[in-house]
């Protein structure tokens, strides 16, 4: 463990240049006592770490300085092989690029390893896509990417939830989810600069232009994405329904969504006399609930709230009038 994270410290001042004691015990998820700690060994051991005293000041490595152990581990490599998904790189036009470098590591690997990481690719496959779903066209992705990678406006048609619409983007980043990929983008012409989420499959048409912009420099795309699907989570969901569900009816209420699901494992109350249990879920609409909850058959009771049990008692007895005179 020591010196794996000497090794990192090292690959991190090699990389990034001067850090902090601070921004190091971050990274590395120790503390700052252990970071002086490591560099007084780094030093001792002969590598030429300067120390910069200060509110500014940081560790870094002597000008022109690097070091000749920037080799894989095995591990490493395995996860490399693992982690490149040959569908999400063929589409932003570096399928090649990928089975080229990939044969450029294995080349590198010594002789022991390349078996092993051969191995990774012939024993573990990644699809990031759900049941029964095709991955949705994303014929702009390699001019968006282009435009993200180059910081260049970018002019679409998208068809949103209102109808279609022109915008003049600037494109901050892309995310591949459920093989789905979503637009990070600012607009242009709009007073806030607040970022956006744009569904690829969405844009009708799409123009790079020549105009560059300025890429917001505190922007992290991880942190933007993790935040902005919490919030259309929480937003989505704007009102709660309390069921009577029993075993198999609650196994298929908790395939519904993971908010679902988890508001079900955590409201569920103990089994009555029928083995049926009660739960408390979060619904979007009074219809949208009605037209999911059609899924439980007779494993569900919806208690309340009173219109959505007025709902789904219209809606079965419509679909039984359907079978009666059939």
């Amino acid at each position: 463990m020591r010196a794996s994270r000497l090794l990192s410290i090292l690959m991190l001042l090699q990389s990034r240049g001067r850090l902090s004691a601070q921004v190091l015990a971050q990274e590395l998820e120790v503390s700052v006592r252990t970071i002086y700690r490591d560099i007084d060994e780094l030093s001792a051991s002969g590598v030429p770490v300067w120390a910069d005293l200060g509110r500014l000041g940081g560790f870094q490595l002597k000008p022109g300085w690097r070091t000749q152990l920037d080799g894989l581990t095995a591990p490493e490599a395995q996860a490399m092989f693992l982690g490149g998904l040959p569908g999400p790189a063929a589409q932003l036009g570096l399928g090649e690029a990928m089975a080229s470098a990939q044969l450029k590591l294995l080349a590198a690997l010594p002789d022991g390893w390349r078996e092993d990481a051969r191995r990774v690719s012939s024993r573990f496959h990644l699809d990031p896509l759900d049941w029964y779903r095709g991955s949705p066209p994303a014929d702009h992705l390699g001019d968006v990417a282009q435009a993200v990678w180059s910081e260049r406006r970018i002019l679409v048609r998208y068809e949103s939830w209102t109808g279609v619409v022109e915008r003049r983007l600037e494109p901050l980043g892309l995310v591949l989810k459920a093989g789905v990929w979503y637009l990070a983008a600012t607009s242009a012409t709009a007073t806030s600069k607040a970022p956006r989420t744009y569904r690829l499959s969405n844009v009708l048409e799409l123009t790079l232009t020549d105009e560059r912009f300025a890429r917001p420099k505190a922007f992290d795309l991880a942190r933007y994405w993790t935040e902005s699907t919490q919030r259309f989570e929480a937003e989505l969901y704007r009102d709660e329904a309390t069921l009577r569900v029993s075993a198999r009816g609650l196994k298929i209420l908790k395939s519904f969504s993971p908010a679902v699901a988890e508001a079900a494992q955590v409201s569920m109350s103990g089994a009555d006399s029928e083995g049926w249990v009660q739960v408390r879920v979060p619904i979007e609409s009074i219809e949208h609930a009605a037209d999911q909850f059609l899924r439980l058959g007779a494993d569900a009771q919806v208690l309340k709230p009173s219109a959505l049990r007025k709902r789904i008692a219209g809606n079965a007895r419509r679909i039984a009038a359907l079978y009666a005179t059939s």
